[in-house]
């Protein structure tokens, strides 16, 4: 026997009815949409990608076709079974209250740092536009210790770098700091 939060068995619990279902459906089909669009653009994307004559059975378009393919997909699934009376439902678990509406200043916060970091990785390398990036969404969201924040962003910049450079054999921009070491030049 399945045990709801509030302590009544799952088989006692009174099947929930369309008046208590949420009636703004906005957010779900904008989802599904989203979704669709974005497989479909994908779709044709991959289409364009030139394919080299020795290229295997297994060539550059695969992986964007399934990807793109798996967003159109889930996106019609989704919007059909929107439009069939499912809903998104909150979990127990979420300490979001539903009832206080968006945060714009920390939306706007995590906006700049993001544009600023996508922005300044050709002028100061990926580990430090990672650290500035990962520093101001600490800050933004509320850390309580910045200095831990700016140096765990240094140190996951450092290793993401070192990763694509060492682990992978690409080479991110290192930066003028970062430049003169051969092992972040990939």
């Amino acid at each position: 026997m399945s045990v709801q939060h509030d302590g009544a068995p799952a088989t006692e619990r009174e099947p929930r009815t369309d008046a208590a279902r949420p009636a703004n459906t906005i957010g779900e089909i904008v989802f599904a949409v989203s979704c669709v669009a974005i497989g479909i653009v994908a779709l044709v994307v991959a289409s364009q990608i030139h394919v080299p004559p020795t290229a295997n059975t297994v060539g550059p378009q695969v992986f964007p076709y399934i990807v793109g393919g798996a967003l159109t997909l889930v996106g019609v699934a989704t919007l059909i079974a929107v439009f069939f009376g499912a809903r998104g439902e909150a979990e127990d678990s979420e300490d979001a209250d539903a009832a206080k509406g968006t945060d714009w200043l920390t939306v706007a916060k995590l906006v700049v740092f993001f544009l600023a970091h996508a922005f300044l990785i050709d002028y100061i390398g990926w580990p430090f536009a990672a650290a500035l990036l990962f520093f101001g969404a600490a800050w933004a969201l509320g850390a309580k210790s910045l200095w831990r924040a700016a140096v765990a962003g240094v140190v996951l910049g450092i290793l993401i770098e070192l990763a694509f450079g060492v682990g992978l054999g690409l080479s991110l921009p290192a930066g003028p700091l970062l430049n003169w070491i051969p092992i972040f030049n990939g």
